[in-house]
């Protein structure tokens, strides 16, 4: 794990150094160069050279994938990839001939996993613009790959992360309790834990059938969407894993669960998802069930990544408004 009294600019530091002498694990133009374009669950850089190469490189955190979960997540995208599916990003291999390299990061108390992937020309939908279009070739997508999960022989073991409502309110919370979110006072405490209760009682009765419960994307929102020459492409895998199918819908509208336009964007993703696969009354009737899901697990992804710039910009309001949310959809149940 990284050391826990080393302060996030002092591991970039450290990350940036470690990722630009990582380049040489791979065939690389000379004078290739890494330079840091996010930091969330892992730090992403771009990797240019003067020849104008370009490609993404992706420095795991510590201890979220093992090695197995990643050449799962690499099997999927391949998969994806040759079944015409939909585009992926494809990634390198080494000069080792491993598409994983790992890397000795002591400064941080351990090693790091590292993926290069190659990079995709393309912009993503604007979403200060009209997004029906956008959300019903996104749940034209999402249909594509769960026909896909729900169908492929996926190779053994087979790893990945599962989101599901242990993943989300369990004793071990994949990305903590929402309860140590900033803004989560007693009155949004008591309303989340009643939608809590909710969710788990509904969840548990939906079950998890192969149709309903499958590996999914788990992040299909419009940032993961690139638009470009070679056509619409699909990127970051890196949260896929075991959930319910229609938790990507969810997924599609994180940190804009509030937008007046979401309705619209629901009515567009469902009328895109149905033209490749049908839904059940079932599904439909807890796809806002997902939402709130998904909503208090990003709750808990604030609160316990604080210290990155992102949940910081949006820790503000965040608890008061999915508390606000909460009420409305249980409202809705009775």
């Amino acid at each position: 794990m990284s050391a826990p009294n080393t302060a996030l600019p002092e591991r970039l530091k450290v990350l940036d150094a470690m990722a630009n002498e990582a380049l040489a694990l791979w065939d690389l133009p000379a004078n290739s160069s890494a330079q840091l374009i996010n930091i969330s669950e892992n730090a992403t850089y771009l990797v240019q050279s003067p020849d104008g190469h370009k490609s993404i490189l992706r420095v795991h955190r510590d201890h979220y994938h093992t090695r197995r979960a990643i050449e799962c997540e690499l099997a999927w995208l391949e998969a994806l990839n040759e079944g015409q599916i939909v585009e992926t990003s494809s990634f390198y291999t080494g000069k080792d001939g491993c598409a994983i390299q790992e890397v000795d990061t002591p400064q941080l108390g351990g090693s790091r996993f590292l993926v290069l992937f190659d990079f995709v020309e393309g912009v993503s939908p604007d979403e200060a613009r009209d997004l029906t279009d956008g959300f019903e070739e996104l749940g034209a997508i999402a249909a594509r790959c769960h026909l896909h999960a729900t169908s492929w022989t996926k190779p053994k073991p087979f790893e990945r992360l599962v989101w599901d409502t242990d993943a989300v309110f369990g004793s071990e919370p994949t990305w903590g309790d929402w309860r140590n979110a900033p803004g989560v006072t007693n009155d949004v405490k008591v309303v989340l834990e009643r939608v809590e209760l909710q969710i788990v009682k509904r969840l548990a009765a939906y079950g998890k059938a192969s149709d309903r419960y499958n590996l999914i994307h788990a992040d299909m929102r419009l940032a993961n969407i690139l638009v470009g020459p070679r056509g619409t492409c699909l990127i970051d895998f890196d949260d896929c894993g075991y959930g319910w199918l229609m938790y990507d819908f969810a997924a599609a509208i994180s940190f804009i669960e509030d937008d007046p336009r979401i309705p619209k964007c629901k009515e567009a993703w469902l009328k895109g998802y149905q033209t490749v696969r049908a839904l059940s009354a079932e599904d439909l009737a807890e796809i806002d069930t997902f939402v709130m899901l998904r909503r208090m697990a990003l709750l808990a992804w604030i609160g316990s990544h604080i210290e990155a710039p992102e949940p910081q910009k949006l820790a503000a309001g965040f608890a008061a408004t999915t508390a606000r949310l909460g009420q409305v959809w249980l409202d809705s149940l009775n």
